[in-house]
């Protein structure tokens, strides 16, 4: 297997509460296997079937629905030591509804979820752990969906703007903050058109609700 940052892993949601050497050996349990993917390329097509999870290493892969128009409506943003299809991977014949694709040359290490999650012949107490890091990794991406709702919900792209800037304001504690999308991808994950959002963005400085420059924002008035 290519060379692995064990420390980096044991410091994961997913092997959180594992030391290096425990790590080392659940890989192997696991049938791990690590994959490089060049920017722009699919690492899990829409309706296929999968048995592994991804965590991605290095690099950064994007969860993607294509509707039969075209139109592109981001759905997450998997980064460093993060886990994606986890959920697919855990209900056998279970067609994927997105696109998984690399935003950038990516690095993943894929683990089969059937090993994970029958407990080993020795039942082992860091493959216990691993299973219950597993659920509670699942019940963050379902809190993370919930708030997605919330966010595209509004009918109004102003509505949806203050739902989720309100939220990342919460998260940092700090009327100012950073987001992790660019415009089109905060765009594409309010679904909502780019111009149309920037333009929004515009006129709420312009009231002095908020300031922005590029993936930093403001906000200086209650809306």
């Amino acid at each position: 297997m290519k060379s692995i940052d064990y420390s980096f892993l044991s410091h994961t949601m997913l092997f959180q509460g594992t030391s290096e050497d425990e790590v080392k050996e659940m890989l192997s349990c696991l049938s791990a296997k690590i994959q490089t993917f060049q920017k722009n390329e699919t690492i899990y097509h829409v309706g296929a079937c999968v048995s592994a999870l991804g965590i991605v290493l290095n690099g950064s892969v994007s969860l993607e629905n294509d509707d039969i128009w075209g139109n592109k409506h981001l759905i997450d943003t998997i980064r460093p030591g993060q886990v994606f299809a986890e959920t697919y991977a855990t209900v056998p014949n279970e067609p994927l509804l997105v696109n998984v694709i690399a935003i950038e040359p990516s690095t993943v290490l894929f683990l089969q979820v059937k090993k994970l999650l029958t407990t080993c012949t020795n039942a082992c107490s860091h493959h216990q752990k691993l299973i219950q890091n597993l659920l509670f990794v699942s019940a963050q991406k379902n809190l993370k969906l919930s708030h997605k709702i919330f966010h595209t919900a509004p009918k109004t792209i102003r509505r949806k703007l203050l739902s989720y800037l309100s939220y990342q304001s919460i998260c940092a504690n700090s009327y100012e903050f950073e987001i992790p999308y660019s415009r089109q991808q905060l765009a594409d994950y309010l679904g909502v058109d780019r111009s149309a959002l920037s333009a929004e963005l515009s006129k709420m400085q312009k009231e002095g609700l908020l300031t922005f420059h590029k993936n930093s924002f403001h906000i200086l008035n209650e809306a």
